[in-house]
């Protein structure tokens, strides 16, 4: 048998033998089973400088000779899939922080992630490539609530460090997925960094921070994302100490990248780079600052400035081809985690479609969700929870009882299942109970008022007043805010709180007030005119319904406030000072309206020590506390333990500070032992002197209880 071929089939055979290899070659990139570092070189190395170069900005070109179709990088998730259609409505950044519970935000965020999923799914299938279908979420954002004043803190997760980073990181796990192979979605933790109002002057404002604060308070809870996995960070309009975010080496290159290890990519917020150079006026023109972001650790562009004029800087030796490949690197291998170059087919998330959006699990948890975010204020004579029968006619009325704005907040999606209060409490009660519904009055007028007449012919009033995302939210947006989306003051519109007085003045029968907002708001304006007080926040779409479980006792009202309730903002330092000295609990000197944590419950709850933290701790040890919590009450419900700490006598100490939560559901006459951890490390602060963190030797306490005011187990020890 003759083994050598004819000469012309061996020539075909290796000519075609190189020309797979050739062909591989080409397209290494969409080899699924090479390291991804492999595909992202492979892919570098195919495009040209102008090709690399328009996909530096969000709306990034096609290559139709590789296949690359164009994609929109803008995509919203705050609460649900926003601005793309139907999609499940859960409530407010700020009211899923109020609930305390970690596991149910990562539940809340998967299902976000998989409607993401599903509308990717369909929209590409059809040829479309549309902003805000696709899988990079400009969310969450972790900037501190620094200051009750600023109208973008409904998007945020309070005004606490350690309460952030705690929800945040379970938001991003939920988005993100659990495969190690293939990302759900992509998640960009914002704004970086010290960014939190003024609305008004936020593209020219520079916001002054000195090194401990910034450590400490305003990039904790980044530092905790990029240690829990965060594939992306977007960086703020604002300036910090001279420097606009976008492109400060310092923070993004040096602090985020090498200190904190950070392999994810960066994302300009919208229009930032243009800022650099029209209204902080720091670099002359828009290729210089193009160089500049580059440089500076920015990858991607949301605006055209890289786009237009990355070319440019190369061409002047501003920049080189090198650092432009570092840029887009970072940015195709997210594409990459997701698949975008994969077998669409393969992806263990091709299934999802339009049976994966708003599903009954979805809907259920965006109601369960609602009720674990409201914080019952008052609840005189223990009115509620009410017994129905007890209340044969009842009005429900108010400028939000009915809002659809009240019910969405900010960023948010559409939904067709929504449920606002008038609709959640008349599908709540017997068909033989009266029901009616009134506007009451509007955010303006202060005279003329509706449904008061109607009320005192009723057994109870409901009272859904408050704010509304055009009085409060983000530049532009909140288009009745005196103050660029900002608020002037903490006050309720002065016409809800005449109404209030008039409807108390007409009704001699319970009122219950439901306030509506994404923010502190003085409730002692309208506290005396009502029996009990819910405080609803922006509920999303099971809003109507999660009130009605509440007020009629299907569920215990366990919702705590994850910001301070201030008395007037004139117990405050000026909203344009970052400095933290005498804001939020951990510094606030002041009597507060409402604590930190704060929120009632239909029951009662005691706390009896199981184990006590030792007497003495080095810094590589945790502390451990068990703590017996009985439910003393005749309710069943849920306790959020807390854990504070409070540090030796030394300067610029926090007062206390949260280290620790835990909610737990308990029935009514029995006990639960909760377990606390707290790694010493945690106690770090920033010393000034020598730029680094320092675990200052010490006594300590931690005290436990239900808010950052409460005290109901204490203990103290020494750390070495």
């Amino acid at each position: 048998m003759n083994n050598f071929l004819p000469k012309k089939t061996s020539l075909l055979f290796v000519l075609s033998f190189l020309l797979s290899i050739a062909a591989m070659a080409q397209q290494g990139y969409k080899n699924e089973a090479l390291p991804i570092d492999t595909r992202v070189k492979d892919l570098l190395s195919q495009l040209t400088l102008a090709e690399k170069v328009s996909l530096l900005g969000y709306r990034s070109q096609a290559v139709p000779r590789l296949g690359i179709p164009a994609y929109n990088w803008w995509n919203e998730g705050l609460h649900g899939v926003a601005r793309a259609g139907d999609a499940t409505v859960f409530p407010q950044a700020i009211a899923l922080a109020a609930t305390f519970n970690q596991d149910l935000i990562q539940s809340v965020s998967n299902a976000i992630s998989t409607e993401a999923r599903a509308k990717y799914n369909l929209s590409t299938a059809m040829g479309r490539h549309l902003q805000y279908m696709g899988l990079t979420f400009w969310t969450p954002n972790i900037n501190i609530f620094r200051d009750p004043r600023w109208g973008r803190g409904q998007e945020t997760y309070g005004e606490d460090p350690y309460l952030t980073s705690q929800i945040g990181t379970a938001f991003v796990k939920g988005l993100q997925g659990t495969d190690p192979l293939h990302m759900k979605t992509a998640s960009a933790a914002k704004h970086f960094v010290a960014h939190s109002g003024p609305e008004a002057t936020r593209d020219y404002f520079d916001a002054i921070v000195d090194e401990k604060d910034l450590r400490e308070t305003y990039m904790y809870a980044f530092h905790k994302l990029v240690d829990g996995g965060v594939e992306s960070i977007m960086t703020a309009y604002n300036r910090v100490n001279g420097i606009p975010n976008s492109v400060n080496k310092y923070l993004v290159q040096d602090v985020l990248r090498k200190e904190w290890g950070f392999k994810g990519h960066v994302v300009t917020d919208c229009g930032a780079l243009d800022d650099v150079f029209l209204t902080h006026k720091t670099i002359p023109n828009a290729t210089q600052t193009a160089a500049a972001a580059i440089k500076a650790g920015i990858d991607l562009d949301c605006s055209s400035v890289l786009q237009g004029d990355v070319i440019k800087a190369v061409q002047q030796k501003l920049l080189t081809e090198k650092e432009v490949d570092t840029a887009l690197g970072r940015i195709l291998k997210t594409q990459l985690k997701l698949g975008f170059f994969d077998d669409a087919a393969k992806s263990p998330f091709y299934t999802y479609r339009a049976d994966s959006l708003h599903t009954t699990q979805h809907i259920e948890l965006a109601r369960q969700a609602a009720q674990q975010s409201m914080v019952l204020l008052k609840n005189s004579n223990n009115l509620l929870p009410l017994k129905e029968a007890n209340y044969p006619a009842i009005m429900v009325l108010g400028p939000n009882a009915a809002n659809l704005d009240a019910m969405l907040g900010s960023y948010h999606g559409v939904s067709s299942k929504v449920v606002n209060f008038v609709e959640g409490i008349t599908g709540a009660v017997n068909p033989a109970t009266r029901v009616e519904y009134d506007l009451g009055c509007d955010y303006r007028d202060t005279t003329h008022f509706g449904g008061i007449w109607g009320a005192g012919n009723a057994d109870l009033t409901i009272a859904v007043l408050g704010l509304s995302p055009v009085l409060e939210g983000e530049a532009g947006d909140a288009f009745l805010a005196e103050n660029g989306g900002d608020k002037k003051n903490l006050s309720l519109p002065a016409s809800e709180i005449a109404f209030m007085k008039a409807l108390r003045k007409g009704v001699k029968k319970p009122i219950v007030a439901v306030i509506t907002a994404g923010s502190d708001v003085d409730v002692s304006a309208i506290a005396d005119y009502a029996d009990a007080i819910i405080y609803a926040w922006y509920p999303g779409e099971q809003g109507g319904n999660a009130l009605a479980d509440i007020v009629f006792g299907k569920v215990n009202p366990s919702g705590r406030l994850p910001l301070t309730f201030y008395n007037s903002v004139n117990d405050l330092p000026a909203y344009t000072s970052y400095s933290m000295n005498n804001r939020t609990y951990r510094y606030f000197k002041g009597q507060a309206q409402y604590p930190f944590g704060f929120g009632l419950s239909y029951t009662t709850f005691s706390y009896e020590p199981a184990i006590m933290p030792k007497k003495q701790y080095a810094a590589k040890d945790t502390i451990a506390i068990s703590v017996a919590i009985k439910n003393t009450g005749n309710f069943d419900g849920a306790e959020v333990v807390q854990a504070y700490i409070k540090y030796p006598n030394i300067d610029r100490m926090p007062l206390k500070e949260l280290k620790a939560f835990k909610r737990i559901n308990i029935a009514k006459g029995t006990s639960e032992t909760v377990t606390l951890k707290i790694p010493v490390t945690e106690f770090q602060k920033w010393d000034l002197k020598n730029h680094k963190w320092k675990i200052y030797p010490g006594t300590y306490q931690v005290v436990l209880g239900s808010s950052s005011a409460d005290d109901k187990l204490n203990a103290s020890f020494q750390v070495k």
